[in-house]
């Protein structure tokens, strides 16, 4: 199995003033001569940790990463009490994608991301594929209303059904019928103990499903309150506006990848984002290399999702673009 390229700390960092009164923290790692890439990480609201810059081979790569609207280093953080979240939509963050592009000066460059990454890398390559050299997507998620369903309202707690009690414990009997909207109510709620418990708990809940078995590792860092009131509330904020898209539309418009070469990557026994989505976008997009990993759940730090993902982007890496 590989492991992650050695530890990098970025050459250049910085905040990128978006409007709306945002201000994107961005930074570059690897070889300022590399090969463009840029990493999109999940949640939505999920930030970036230092992992996320060791996909890559330093040498070969110049690597963009950035904290998505409203969470990580990016301000204001949605974790704080009152902020406005009407600028921090799907394609404010495809917006964002662009102007990064154009910050650091390149034509084209590899679009990388995982989880609700791969939600963003679709939108954006689908509206901009002429920027797009390549793809490497991981634990395909469409946003669309059967995988919300799944996860919110029942299904994947066929599978947890322990965390499943938890989960639902913030929520009064009689509001059980419609989870995403009664925590999205919550994590705005005046009294912080309720945004607290609410917070921690959705976090919690992802936090125990994500690997395909639960490291509590995962689940204390997903508890810490600061993390958890951005997280939670960004992701609310997302899923009860249907990630801003028509239904179906990523799937519907994946023709627009046709000339893009890209690898997808899906665990098996993803329960976050079930491996359906992959197949569907495996079927829309056959060009694509697709490689299923049978002994993993969803997280990138499950030990074959790593290989692939390491392998893929080592892959690419002396493709001219």
């Amino acid at each position: 199995m590989r492991e992650l390229y050695p530890e990098i700390e970025p050459y250049e960092s910085g905040m990128l003033d978006v409007g709306d009164g945002q201000q994107i923290h961005w930074e570059l790692v690897g070889n300022p001569a590399g090969k463009p890439a840029v990493f999109l990480h999940g949640g939505p609201g999920g930030g970036l940790v230092p992992e996320h810059r060791r996909v890559f081979d330093p040498e070969a790569y110049r690597v963009l990463l950035f904290d998505q609207r409203g969470c990580g280093q990016s301000t204001p953080n949605a974790g704080e009490y009152g902020a406005d979240l009407s600028a921090n939509t799907t394609w404010h963050l495809v917006a964002d994608i662009e102007r990064l592009r154009e910050m650091i000066g390149v034509e084209r460059w590899l679009v990388f991301g995982g989880s609700w990454g791969s939600t963003l890398a679709l939108a954006y390559a689908e509206t901009h594929p002429e920027r797009v050299s390549e793809l490497i997507l991981r634990g395909i998620f469409f946003s669309d209303a059967t995988e919300r369903r799944w996860a919110y309202n029942g299904g994947s707690a066929h599978i947890f059904p322990d965390r499943w009690e938890d989960f639902i414990a913030p929520i009064p009997v009689d509001e059980r019928h419609d989870l995403l909207g009664a925590y999205h109510r919550r994590l705005d709620d005046p009294d912080p103990r309720v945004r607290s418990e609410a917070a921690v708990a959705w976090s919690v809940w992802e936090a125990a499903t994500i690997h395909l078995i639960p490291r509590q590792e995962t689940i204390d860092k997903f508890s810490e309150p600061e993390m958890a009131h951005a997280f939670a509330r960004i992701e609310t904020h997302y899923f009860v506006n249907n990630a801003f898209m028509e239904e179906g539309q990523l799937l519907r418009d994946a023709g627009r990848l046709r000339e893009i070469p890209g690898i997808i990557i899906q665990g098996r026994y993803d329960v976050c984002t079930p491996m359906s989505t992959a197949w569907s976008l495996h079927r829309a997009w056959p060009e694509a290399e697709f490689i299923v990993v049978d002994n993993a759940g969803h997280s990138a730090a499950e030990p074959g999702i790593n290989h692939q993902l390491i392998e893929a982007t080592d892959r690419f890496a002396s493709r001219r673009v």
